[in-house]
């Protein structure tokens, strides 16, 4: 079972329909508020996925907690917020962004190699709702910034070996290229097969 993470955002059911498209998984909504992550650890998730939102990573109900207890359990992709919260959690700064982008699209530039973008392009169009993003400058070792927009901004992180994954752009958005956002979500889903073996949740 994947568990989405919705931090109360419009955006998350354009998400769980792109998901539920390409996901043979049945997947369930939970609020960021509705469980702790020790009782989201009784549900056995396979995946959580951590959705856009408002406001600061701090203030979203249980998100960093639950970001905490799952890392290196079970993959995790976040988006816009969720992305956000990955840099937190990892001891990055969220910043305010040089500019607002709220429902424009920009063109992403993938850095070095990174199992969420496999088969994707190295340029591409993505769309932005953000006025925060990860500071570049307190970036740690143990994330890897794996795609930039062309104003330097970072709009993708990864943790591989803890199978940790952020975008700052919204891969279900129809200003997104469709092909490139939904092989995202294909190598997010490739990503909880191969771990399954593996959790020690499940």
């Amino acid at each position: 079972m994947l568990y989405l993470i919705d931090n109360y955002d419009s955006f998350t059911y354009n998400l769980y329909q792109l998901i539920g498209t390409l996901s043979e998984e049945p997947i369930t909504v939970v609020k960021n508020d509705a469980f702790t992550a020790r009782e989201l650890v009784a549900k056995h998730p396979t995946g959580i996925i951590l959705s856009p939102g408002p406001g600061r990573p701090e203030n979203a109900g249980n998100l960093l907690d639950i970001l905490t207890t799952f890392r290196g359990q079970v993959p995790i992709l976040g988006v816009c917020l969720g992305h956000q919260a990955i840099g937190e959690v990892y001891g990055a700064k969220v910043i305010h962004a040089p500019k607002l982008m709220h429902g424009k699209p920009s063109i992403m530039t993938l850095q070095g190699h990174s199992k969420m973008f496999a088969n994707c392009p190295t340029t591409f169009e993505a769309a932005r709702y953000h006025s925060l993003v990860i500071d570049p400058a307190t970036i740690p070792q143990q994330l890897t910034v794996t795609a930039t927009a062309s104003d330097g901004t970072i709009q993708a992180v990864a943790d591989e070996a803890n199978m940790v994954y952020g975008v700052q752009f919204h891969p279900e958005s129809i200003m997104t290229d469709p092909q490139v956002g939904a092989q995202i979500i294909k190598n997010y889903l490739a990503q909880i097969r191969v771990a399954a073996p593996l959790n020690k949740l499940a």
